[in-house]
C-alpha cells in the first residue's frame, strides 16, 4: 500500500515535471530563433564585406569586422590589409593624416602571423623580450587598434546586437586605441630596441609616409591591375626597392604562409650552424683572395705583362675571416684622415722611406701623415691641380670635368684634394712592391682599388671618364702597338683629355727623347691632338695634354691603317676578362647614341636623365628608360632622407667610403651627394648593364663578379649598401662566401644595410649573429625586410689555413 501509494504520487509528479519541461524547451527554442533572426540581419553584411574586400587582398579587414567580438586579443591578425579598402572613405582619410598609425607598419615576419602566434599578441606587447618578438607584439597590436576602430565604424557602434560582443574587446580596444594618438605606446613598447637603434620606429615611419604619400598621388589603392604591380622579370625589382610607388599587398593566407615556414627554424638552430675561422695566408690582415692567389702566379707562363698583378682568383672562395692588424684601432675621420692615418692601422714603411723626399708619406710617432705631395708635384697636389686647370682652361675642373681616371695613383692625393674641386676620381695602382699605396688611399678616405694594366681591359664601360691622368705612372704605353693607351681611348670620352705629366715630356735623356718620339707618333696615329704641352716651373715637370676625336674624319683620312679600327662585332663596353686589342672604336655619330654629346656640366648632370636614354627603351624596371631613372632617383631621395639619415641611428660624420653593392642607376649614390662621402657603384656582371648612366650623371662605379672577391684592401669601407643582392647570389656560389667577402671589405665599427626578402634577410641576421656584429634594426613587411648590422672587433679562435696563399 505504501509503495503503491508513493508509486502514484511520483507518478504525477513525473507527468507535471514533463509538462514544465516541455513549456521551457518551447521558450527556449522560441528564443533561440529570435536570436538567429537577429543574427541573421547582420552576419550577411559582415560576409558581403569578405567578400569584396577579399578581391582586393584586403580579407585581414573584414576578418576582423566580422570576428573581432569573439576573438578578443585575436584581431591583430588581420592588421595587414586594414588600409587597403579603396572605397572606405573614413579608412582613405586616417591612413592619410595618421602615416605612423598605418597597419603597414607591419611585423617582423611578413605583416603577418597564424592565429596560435595572435592568440598571445596583447601580453607579448606588454613584455620586452627578444627584439624579434617586441617588434611584431607592438605593431601587431597598434594596428588592432586601428582596425577595431574603423570596423566598429564600418558596421555601426548603434547596433544593440553587437554590443555585448564588442564591450569586450573594449579593454583591448582602448589598450591600442591610446597608442594610435600618438605612437608614445608604440615607443615605450620598442624602448629595448631603441638602446640599439633610436631611428628605427623612424624608418617603419618614413616607409608608411612613402607608401601612403605615393598612394595618393597616384590616385588609387591597392586595385591597381597585376601588370603594374607584380611585373614579371627583372621589372620585378620596382617592387622590392621602390615598393613605396606601388600600392599593393600580397593576401592575408600567402602572408600567413610565409610568415610560418619562416619561422619553422628557431634561430638558435640557424646561428649554431655557422661556424667560422680565422684565415691563415702569407698577406695576412692585407690579404686580397683574387690578388694573393699565390699557387695560380706560380704556375703563370709568362709575366712579362704583369700577369702576375692581375686577378686570379681561388676555385673555392675563402669562407674565412681576415685577421686584424695588431693595434688596429678605429680609423681617423675626414677631412682629418687626407693628411694623417693610424700607422698601425697600415703599418706599413717602404713608401715611406723610398718617397719620404716627394711628400708621399712620412712616419710620425703614431700616426703616417700625408703632405699632399707626389712625384710629379712635390710641393703639393692643390697648386699642380691649379696649374692644370691654368694650362687647359677648357678642362674647368668640376663643371665640365666631374668623373677623370688617375691610373699609377700612388697614394692618390691627387685625387684627394680634387675633392675641393668637386671632381671624383677613380684612382688604381697595382698590388706591387711599392706595398699599401692603394691601402694608404682607402684608409685616408680616396677612393682607389687595386687594379693593373696588363693583358685585359679595365672593368669599366667604354667612353666614360672625362679626363684620364698619368703622373709619371710607369706604364709604357708606346709599346706592342700601343695597346694599353689604346685601352684609355676606348674608356675616354669623345672630347676627353689624357693629361700625361711624366719625365719624356720635359727631359732630354736619350731615353725620354725616344718615348717621346713614339709618343707623338702613336697619338697622331689614334688622332689625338695635342693642345697643350707646358712646364711648371714651382714643381720643375712638364704636362702634356691631348684630345680625343669627336668624329670618324680623321680616322677615314689616315694614309695607314695603324692602329686598326675595330672589328664592328667589337662590343667595346665588353669589359669583364676581355683580351686587350690593339685597335681603335670608332667614335659614336648618332645624336641619339651615348657619346656623341658631352654631358650636362655638374651638378645638372646627376639628375637629369641622359640624352641617349629613350622613351623608346624599356627601363630595369619595366616602364621608359627616362620615367624608370627618375622614379629611381625620387625613391632613393626619399629613403635616404627619411630613413637612412635619420630613422637608422647612423652617425654619418663617422662614414667617408661607401659602397652600393647592387647600384642600378646610381639612385642611392646620387642621394647622398651632400654628404662628405664618395659612393663605389658596383654593377653585377650578370645585371643589366646600366653602369654607362651612372657616370654619365658625375658617379663613377666597377663591373663585378660578387661570387669572386673584390679588388681592395680589407678593412676599406665604412658602410655597404646591399639592395636585393644577397638573395639574387645566394642560389649562384652561397651566402657565406660574400658574407666571409662583405666581412673582409667593411672595416670594424662599420655598417651594411641590407634590403632583400625576408627569408634571406633572416639568414643573414642569424649569420651576422654568428660573426658577433651588433644587430642595430631588423625590419620586414609584405616578404621584403629590412636589415642593418655593425661589424666589431670579434675574430675566430680557430685557424683556417689558405694553402693556395703561401709563399
Amino acid at each position: 500500500m505504501a509503495l503503491g501509494k508513493y508509486s502514484r504520487v511520483d507518478g504525477r509528479k513525473s507527468s507535471s515535471y514533463c509538462s514544465t519541461v516541455t513549456i521551457v524547451v518551447f521558450v527556449a527554442l522560441c528564443l533561440v530563433g529570435v536570436w538567429m533572426m537577429t543574427s541573421s540581419s547582420v552576419v550577411p553584411v559582415q560576409n558581403s564585406d569578405v567578400s569584396s574586400q577579399g578581391k582586393n587582398s584586403d580579407a585581414a579587414t573584414q576578418v576582423s569586422g566580422s570576428k573581432e567580438s569573439y576573438n578578443g586579443g585575436n584581431e591583430s591578425n588581420n592588421n595587414a590589409g586594414d588600409e587597403s579598402n579603396p572605397t572606405d572613405e573614413g579608412k582613405s582619410k586616417q591612413f592619410e593624416d595618421n602615416p605612423g598609425d598605418l597597419p603597414e607598419d607591419a611585423t617582423k615576419g611578413d605583416a603577418s602571423v597564424s592565429q596560435e602566434e595572435n592568440s598571445s599578441n596583447s601580453q607579448r606587447t606588454e613584455s620586452t623580450t627578444e627584439v624579434k618578438q617586441e617588434e611584431k607584439s607592438t605593431e601587431q597590436n597598434e594596428d588592432t587598434g586601428d582596425s577595431k576602430s574603423e570596423t566598429q565604424s564600418e558596421s555601426g557602434t548603434d547596433n544593440s546586437d553587437d554590443k555585448k560582443m564588442e564591450d569586450k574587446d573594449s579593454e583591448a580596444g582602448e589598450k591600442n586605441e591610446n597608442k594610435s594618438v600618438g605612437e608614445e605606446t608604440e615607443e615605450g613598447s620598442d624602448e629595448k630596441k631603441s638602446v640599439e637603434n633610436p631611428g628605427e620606429l623612424n624608418e617603419k615611419k618614413d616607409q608608411e609616409v612613402d607608401q601612403g604619400s605615393d598612394e595618393k598621388a597616384d590616385g588609387q589603392k591597392k586595385d591597381q591591375s597585376p601588370n603594374e604591380v607584380f611585373p614579371s622579370g627583372a621589372q620585378s625589382d620596382l617592387l622590392n626597392e621602390t615598393t613605396t610607388q606601388n600600392g599593393a599587398f600580397s593576401t592575408q593566407a600567402s602572408e600567413s604562409k610565409n610568415e610560418k615556414e619562416t619561422q619553422k627554424s628557431p634561430e638558435s638552430d640557424k646561428e649554431s650552424s655557422y661556424t667560422w675561422k680565422v684565415c691563415n695566408s702569407t698577406a695576412g690582415p692585407d690579404y686580397i683572395p683574387c690578388l694573393d692567389n699565390l699557387e695560380a702566379i706560380r704556375n703563370l707562363r709568362s709575366t712579362k705583362h704583369y700577369e702576375h698583378r692581375e686577378r686570379h682568383c681561388p676555385d673555392n672562395p675563402p669562407t674565412c675571416l681576415v685577421p686584424l692588424p695588431e693595434g688596429y684601432q678605429r680609423s681617423v675621420e675626414w677631412p682629418t684622415s687626407r693628411e694623417k692615418i693610424w700607422y698601425h692601422n697600415v703599418p706599413h714603411t717602404k713608401l715611406a722611406e723610398v718617397k719620404g723626399h716627394q711628400n708621399w708619406v712620412k712616419v710620425s710617432g703614431e700616426y703616417l701623415t700625408f703632405p699632399g705631395g707626389g712625384t710629379q708635384f712635390k710641393h703639393g697636389a692643390l697648386h699642380y691641380i691649379d696649374f692644370i686647370q691654368q694650362s687647359i682652361p677648357d678642362i674647368a675642373w668640376g663643371k665640365r670635368t666631374r668623373v677623370i681616371l688617375d691610373v699609377g695613383c700612388g697614394v692618390a692625393s691627387f685625387g684627394g684634394y680634387l675633392f675641393d674641386r668637386d671632381v671624383l676620381a677613380m684612382s688604381l695602382a697595382p698590388k706591387d712592391e711599392h706595398e699599401a699605396q692603394v691601402q694608404f688611399a682607402l684608409e685616408r678616405g680616396i677612393p682607389a682599388i687595386s687594379a693593373v694594366m696588363g693583358t685585359k681591359r679595365l672593368p669599366f664601360p667604354s667612353r666614360v671618364f672625362d679626363v684620364v691622368h698619368c703622373a709619371r705612372c710607369r706604364v709604357p704605353w708606346h709599346i706592342e702597338g700601343g695597346k694599353l693607351l689604346l685601352e684609355l681611348n676606348r674608356l675616354l670620352r669623345p672630347g676627353g683629355l689624357f693629361v700625361w705629366s711624366a719625365t719624356p715630356v720635359y727631359q732630354k735623356l736619350p731615353e725620354d727623347v725616344e718615348i717621346w718620339e713614339a709618343m707623338k707618333k702613336l697619338t697622331k696615329a689614334m688622332c689625338w691632338e695635342l693642345i697643350s704641352k707646358t712646364k711648371d716651373r714651382v714643381n720643375g715637370v712638364g704636362v702634356a695634354v691631348y684630345r680625343k676625336p669627336t668624329d670618324n674624319e680623321c680616322y677615314e683620312q689616315r694614309s695607314e691603317d695603324a692602329p686598326p679600327l675595330c672589328q664592328g662585332s667589337d662590343d667595346p663596353n665588353a669589359a669583364w676578362n676581355v683580351p686587350l686589342q690593339a685597335c681603335l672604336h670608332k667614335a659614336p655619330v648618332a645624336t641619339s647614341e651615348r657619346g656623341s654629346q658631352w654631358p650636362e656640366s655638374w651638378p645638372a648632370r646627376l639628375s637629369k636623365s641622359p640624352y641617349w636614354l629613350l622613351s623608346s627603351q624599356v627601363g630595369v624596371y619595366g616602364k621608359p628608360a627616362p620615367e624608370d631613372f627618375t622614379a629611381d632617383y625620387e625613391h632613393w631621395k626619399h629613403v635616404v632622407k627619411n630613413s637612412y639619415l635619420s630613422g637608422m641611428g647612423i652617425n654619418w660624420s663617422t662614414v667617408r667610403n661607401v659602397m652600393d653593392m647592387r647600384a642600378i642607376y646610381g639612385g642611392f649614390a646620387a642621394a647622398l651627394r651632400d654628404l662628405n662621402v664618395w659612393v663605389m657603384n658596383i654593377v653585377s656582371v650578370d645585371a643589366p648593364d646600366t653602369l654607362p648612366i651612372i657616370y654619365e650623371r658625375g658617379l663613377f662605379g666597377i663591373y663585378h663578379d660578387w661570387c669572386e672577391s673584390f679588388s681592395t684592401y680589407p678593412r676599406s669601407y665604412d658602410l655597404l649598401h646591399a639592395d636585393h643582392l644577397f638573395s639574387k647570389i645566394k642560389t649562384k656560389c652561397g651566402l657565406p662566401v660574400i658574407v666571409a667577402e662583405v666581412d673582409r671589405i667593411l672595416r670594424p665599427e662599420g655598417k651594411l644595410i641590407v634590403r632583400d626578402k625576408v627569408e634571406a634577410v633572416t639568414e643573414l641576421e642569424s649569420m651576422f649573429k654568428s660573426m658577433h656584429y651588433e644587430i642595430r634594426m631588423t625590419y620586414s613587411k609584405d616578404k621584403e625586410g629590412l636589415l642593418c648590422v655593425q661589424k666589431t672587433m670579434w675574430r675566430p679562435t680557430e685557424v683556417e689555413t689558405l694553402t693556395y696563399a703561401l709563399a
